[in-house]
Protein backbone atom coordinates (compact mmCIF):
# COMPACT_ATOMS: atom_id res chain seq x y z
CA UNK A 1 0.00 0.00 0.00
CA UNK A 2 1.18 3.33 -1.13
CA UNK A 3 0.21 5.96 1.49
CA UNK A 4 -0.34 9.52 0.92
CA UNK A 5 -1.07 12.38 3.60
CA UNK A 6 -1.30 15.73 3.63
CA UNK A 7 0.23 18.21 6.00
CA UNK A 8 -0.46 21.06 7.79
CA UNK A 9 -1.83 22.71 11.30
CA UNK A 10 -4.87 23.14 11.34
CA UNK A 11 -5.58 20.33 8.80
CA UNK A 12 -9.02 18.81 9.96
CA UNK A 13 -10.81 20.32 7.51
CA UNK A 14 -9.20 19.54 4.57
CA UNK A 15 -10.79 17.95 1.54
CA UNK A 16 -7.98 16.69 0.05
CA UNK A 17 -7.89 12.76 1.72
CA UNK A 18 -12.03 12.42 0.22
CA UNK A 19 -10.82 14.01 -3.33
CA UNK A 20 -8.04 11.60 -3.86
CA UNK A 21 -9.31 8.51 -2.12
CA UNK A 22 -12.26 8.84 -4.16
CA UNK A 23 -10.22 9.09 -7.06
CA UNK A 24 -8.22 5.84 -6.70
CA UNK A 25 -11.75 4.00 -6.07
CA UNK A 26 -13.00 5.48 -9.12
CA UNK A 27 -9.58 4.28 -11.22
CA UNK A 28 -9.41 0.68 -9.23
CA UNK A 29 -6.40 1.40 -7.89
CA UNK A 30 -7.52 1.80 -3.85
CA UNK A 31 -5.82 -1.14 -3.02
CA UNK A 32 -2.70 0.40 -4.10
CA UNK A 33 -3.29 3.96 -2.36
CA UNK A 34 -4.78 5.40 0.38
CA UNK A 35 -4.67 9.26 1.23
CA UNK A 36 -5.27 10.77 5.13
CA UNK A 37 -4.32 14.22 7.52
CA UNK A 38 -2.37 14.93 10.09
CA UNK A 39 -1.81 18.09 11.55
CA UNK A 40 2.07 18.82 12.16
CA UNK A 41 2.81 22.11 14.15
CA UNK A 42 5.93 23.70 12.90
CA UNK A 43 8.21 22.53 15.11
CA UNK A 44 7.47 19.44 14.33
CA UNK A 45 8.42 18.99 10.81
CA UNK A 46 11.68 17.99 10.94
CA UNK A 47 10.89 15.23 12.57
CA UNK A 48 7.95 13.95 10.64
CA UNK A 49 9.84 14.60 7.16
CA UNK A 50 12.61 12.41 8.78
CA UNK A 51 9.93 9.53 9.71
CA UNK A 52 8.12 10.32 6.29
CA UNK A 53 11.12 8.87 4.00
CA UNK A 54 10.51 5.28 5.36
CA UNK A 55 6.36 5.46 5.59
CA UNK A 56 5.15 7.96 2.87
CA UNK A 57 5.01 7.19 -0.56
CA UNK A 58 4.04 10.80 -1.12
CA UNK A 59 2.99 14.23 0.54
CA UNK A 60 0.71 17.18 0.15
CA UNK A 61 2.01 20.16 2.29
CA UNK A 62 -0.43 23.38 2.84
CA UNK A 63 -0.24 25.97 5.46
CA UNK A 64 1.96 26.81 7.14
CA UNK A 65 5.00 24.34 5.87
CA UNK A 66 5.25 25.19 1.98
CA UNK A 67 8.14 27.65 2.51
CA UNK A 68 9.73 25.86 5.86
CA UNK A 69 9.79 22.53 4.55
CA UNK A 70 12.06 23.13 1.21
CA UNK A 71 15.23 22.73 3.84
CA UNK A 72 14.17 19.40 4.76
CA UNK A 73 13.78 17.65 1.22
CA UNK A 74 17.05 16.10 -0.83
CA UNK A 75 15.82 18.16 -4.17
CA UNK A 76 13.03 20.32 -5.86
CA UNK A 77 12.14 20.72 -8.84
CA UNK A 78 12.26 23.85 -11.29
CA UNK A 79 9.63 25.64 -10.77
CA UNK A 80 9.04 24.94 -6.61
CA UNK A 81 12.32 26.30 -6.75
CA UNK A 82 11.75 29.18 -8.78
CA UNK A 83 8.44 30.05 -6.47
CA UNK A 84 9.89 29.14 -3.35
CA UNK A 85 7.84 27.09 -2.15
CA UNK A 86 6.58 23.36 -2.23
CA UNK A 87 3.13 21.70 -2.09
CA UNK A 88 3.77 17.90 -2.77
CA UNK A 89 6.67 15.55 -2.39
CA UNK A 90 7.47 12.62 -4.04
CA UNK A 91 9.15 10.10 -2.00
CA UNK A 92 11.68 8.07 -4.58
CA UNK A 93 13.05 5.37 -2.53
CA UNK A 94 13.97 7.97 0.62
CA UNK A 95 15.10 10.85 -1.75
CA UNK A 96 12.17 13.19 -1.19
CA UNK A 97 11.61 15.54 -4.32
CA UNK A 98 9.21 18.50 -4.02
CA UNK A 99 7.20 20.14 -6.65
CA UNK A 100 4.73 23.26 -6.66
CA UNK A 101 1.23 22.52 -8.27
CA UNK A 102 -0.62 25.79 -7.09
CA UNK A 103 0.89 28.70 -9.72
CA UNK A 104 -0.43 26.25 -12.65
CA UNK A 105 -3.42 25.41 -11.01
CA UNK A 106 -4.46 28.76 -10.30
CA UNK A 107 -3.12 29.55 -13.76
CA UNK A 108 -5.86 26.44 -15.23
CA UNK A 109 -8.78 28.29 -13.03
CA UNK A 110 -8.16 31.63 -14.25
CA UNK A 111 -7.40 30.91 -17.55
CA UNK A 112 -11.16 29.42 -18.01
CA UNK A 113 -12.58 33.05 -17.71
CA UNK A 114 -10.02 35.18 -19.04
CA UNK A 115 -6.44 35.09 -21.16
CA UNK A 116 -3.89 36.60 -18.72
CA UNK A 117 -1.26 38.32 -20.78
CA UNK A 118 -1.38 42.42 -20.02
CA UNK A 119 -3.97 41.63 -17.36
CA UNK A 120 -3.74 43.93 -14.40
CA UNK A 121 -4.14 41.64 -10.86
CA UNK A 122 -3.74 42.73 -7.39
CA UNK A 123 -2.75 39.69 -4.84
CA UNK A 124 -3.49 40.15 -1.71
CA UNK A 125 -1.07 37.81 0.87
CA UNK A 126 2.53 36.92 0.70
CA UNK A 127 2.60 32.57 1.65
CA UNK A 128 3.57 30.25 -0.57
CA UNK A 129 0.15 30.03 -2.60
CA UNK A 130 0.98 33.53 -3.12
CA UNK A 131 3.88 32.98 -4.27
CA UNK A 132 3.17 30.15 -6.36
CA UNK A 133 -0.19 32.91 -8.16
CA UNK A 134 2.78 35.73 -8.96
CA UNK A 135 5.02 32.58 -10.38
CA UNK A 136 2.22 31.55 -12.64
CA UNK A 137 1.10 35.16 -13.29
CA UNK A 138 4.54 36.91 -14.52
CA UNK A 139 5.32 33.67 -16.58
CA UNK A 140 2.07 34.51 -18.12
CA UNK A 141 3.19 38.17 -18.62
CA UNK A 142 0.41 39.76 -16.45
CA UNK A 143 0.84 43.22 -14.57
CA UNK A 144 1.24 42.31 -10.97
CA UNK A 145 0.39 44.33 -7.77
CA UNK A 146 0.98 42.70 -4.28
CA UNK A 147 -0.41 43.77 -1.35
CA UNK A 148 0.37 41.89 2.29
CA UNK A 149 0.29 43.14 5.44
CA UNK A 150 4.23 42.29 6.65
CA UNK A 151 6.04 45.08 4.49
CA UNK A 152 9.78 43.70 4.99
CA UNK A 153 7.87 40.27 3.54
CA UNK A 154 5.62 41.80 1.07
CA UNK A 155 8.81 44.15 -0.16
CA UNK A 156 11.12 40.62 -0.62
CA UNK A 157 8.85 38.95 -2.32
CA UNK A 158 7.89 41.79 -4.97
CA UNK A 159 11.98 42.29 -5.47
CA UNK A 160 11.88 38.53 -6.10
CA UNK A 161 9.09 38.42 -8.97
CA UNK A 162 8.98 42.17 -10.03
CA UNK A 163 5.97 43.17 -9.31
CA UNK A 164 5.00 46.38 -7.94
CA UNK A 165 3.27 46.73 -4.26
CA UNK A 166 0.56 47.83 -3.41
CA UNK A 167 -0.26 49.62 0.46
CA UNK A 168 -2.23 47.21 3.10
CA UNK A 169 -3.80 49.96 4.49
CA UNK A 170 -4.91 51.27 0.81
CA UNK A 171 -5.35 47.80 -0.01
CA UNK A 172 -9.22 48.90 -1.31
CA UNK A 173 -7.49 50.30 -4.14
CA UNK A 174 -7.23 46.64 -5.75
CA UNK A 175 -11.17 47.80 -7.23
CA UNK A 176 -8.29 49.54 -9.71
CA UNK A 177 -7.15 45.98 -11.55
CA UNK A 178 -9.30 43.58 -13.39
CA UNK A 179 -8.31 40.69 -11.58
CA UNK A 180 -8.48 40.62 -7.46
CA UNK A 181 -6.76 37.68 -5.66
CA UNK A 182 -7.05 36.94 -2.10
CA UNK A 183 -4.85 34.44 -0.98
CA UNK A 184 -4.98 35.55 2.93
CA UNK A 185 -6.75 33.20 4.92
CA UNK A 186 -10.65 34.31 6.20
CA UNK A 187 -10.71 37.57 8.21
CA UNK A 188 -11.71 37.35 12.09
CA UNK A 189 -15.72 38.87 12.45
CA UNK A 190 -14.14 41.95 14.05
CA UNK A 191 -11.85 42.60 10.77
CA UNK A 192 -12.78 45.03 7.79
CA UNK A 193 -13.95 43.20 4.85
CA UNK A 194 -10.71 42.60 2.50
CA UNK A 195 -12.82 43.34 -0.47
CA UNK A 196 -15.97 45.38 0.12
CA UNK A 197 -19.23 44.78 -2.03
CA UNK A 198 -19.10 48.61 -2.46
CA UNK A 199 -15.49 48.48 -4.26
CA UNK A 200 -15.90 45.91 -7.00
CA UNK A 201 -18.58 46.01 -10.04
CA UNK A 202 -19.57 43.81 -13.46
CA UNK A 203 -16.24 42.82 -15.30
CA UNK A 204 -14.00 42.30 -12.15
CA UNK A 205 -13.02 38.73 -11.27
CA UNK A 206 -12.80 37.92 -8.06
CA UNK A 207 -10.68 34.60 -7.11
CA UNK A 208 -10.89 33.47 -3.68
CA UNK A 209 -8.19 31.01 -2.67
CA UNK A 210 -10.23 29.95 0.46
CA UNK A 211 -12.70 27.15 -0.43
CA UNK A 212 -14.31 27.91 3.06
CA UNK A 213 -15.76 30.92 1.13
CA UNK A 214 -17.29 29.09 -1.20
CA UNK A 215 -21.03 29.74 -1.85
CA UNK A 216 -20.91 32.79 0.74
CA UNK A 217 -23.03 35.19 0.67
CA UNK A 218 -20.66 37.99 0.09
CA UNK A 219 -19.58 35.80 -2.45
CA UNK A 220 -23.70 35.88 -3.87
CA UNK A 221 -23.62 39.28 -3.84
CA UNK A 222 -20.68 40.41 -6.12
CA UNK A 223 -21.91 37.34 -8.83
CA UNK A 224 -25.40 39.63 -8.49
CA UNK A 225 -23.60 42.60 -9.43
CA UNK A 226 -21.75 40.84 -12.41
CA UNK A 227 -18.70 40.18 -11.06
CA UNK A 228 -16.80 36.76 -12.15
CA UNK A 229 -16.43 34.71 -8.89
CA UNK A 230 -14.34 32.17 -8.86
CA UNK A 231 -13.84 30.10 -5.45
CA UNK A 232 -11.21 28.28 -3.27
CA UNK A 233 -13.07 24.88 -4.98
CA UNK A 234 -11.68 25.60 -8.80
CA UNK A 235 -7.62 26.10 -7.45
CA UNK A 236 -8.21 22.85 -5.01
CA UNK A 237 -9.39 21.10 -7.56
CA UNK A 238 -6.81 22.38 -10.65
CA UNK A 239 -4.18 22.01 -8.60
CA UNK A 240 -5.59 18.56 -7.00
CA UNK A 241 -5.20 16.86 -10.65
CA UNK A 242 -1.80 17.80 -11.60
CA UNK A 243 -0.74 16.71 -7.78
CA UNK A 244 -2.66 13.10 -8.25
CA UNK A 245 -0.46 12.98 -11.40
CA UNK A 246 2.42 13.05 -9.78
CA UNK A 247 1.36 11.16 -7.18
CA UNK A 248 -0.02 8.13 -8.72
CA UNK A 249 1.01 8.34 -12.28
CA UNK A 250 -2.73 8.15 -13.56
CA UNK A 251 -4.79 10.64 -15.54
CA UNK A 252 -6.90 11.92 -12.81
CA UNK A 253 -10.73 11.88 -13.06
CA UNK A 254 -11.62 15.63 -12.83
CA UNK A 255 -15.38 15.08 -12.31
CA UNK A 256 -14.96 12.09 -10.04
CA UNK A 257 -13.09 14.68 -8.00
CA UNK A 258 -15.23 17.86 -8.57
CA UNK A 259 -17.78 16.40 -6.89
CA UNK A 260 -16.19 14.63 -4.20
CA UNK A 261 -15.17 18.34 -3.00
CA UNK A 262 -18.70 19.76 -3.61
CA UNK A 263 -20.13 17.28 -1.20
CA UNK A 264 -17.63 17.50 1.45
CA UNK A 265 -18.28 21.26 1.37
CA UNK A 266 -22.00 20.90 1.88
CA UNK A 267 -21.18 18.05 4.95
CA UNK A 268 -19.42 21.03 6.11
CA UNK A 269 -22.02 23.28 6.02
CA UNK A 270 -23.78 21.00 7.70
CA UNK A 271 -21.66 20.81 10.64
Amino acid sequence: MKLCIIIGSPVAHSLSPAMHNAAYEALNIATEYHYTAKQIQPRSLEDFIKSARLKYHSLAVTMPHKESVIKFLDSVDSEAEAVGAVNTVINYRGKLTGYNTDGRGAMDALKQYTPLKGKHVAVLGTGGTARAIIYGLKKANAEVVLYGRNMEKTNLLALRFGCRIGNWTDRFQVAESEIIINTTPPAGKNMLPLIPNDIVSAGHIIFDVNYIASGSIQQDDWKAKGVIVIDGLELLLKQGLLQFELMTGHKAPEEVMRKSIIKGIRKMREI
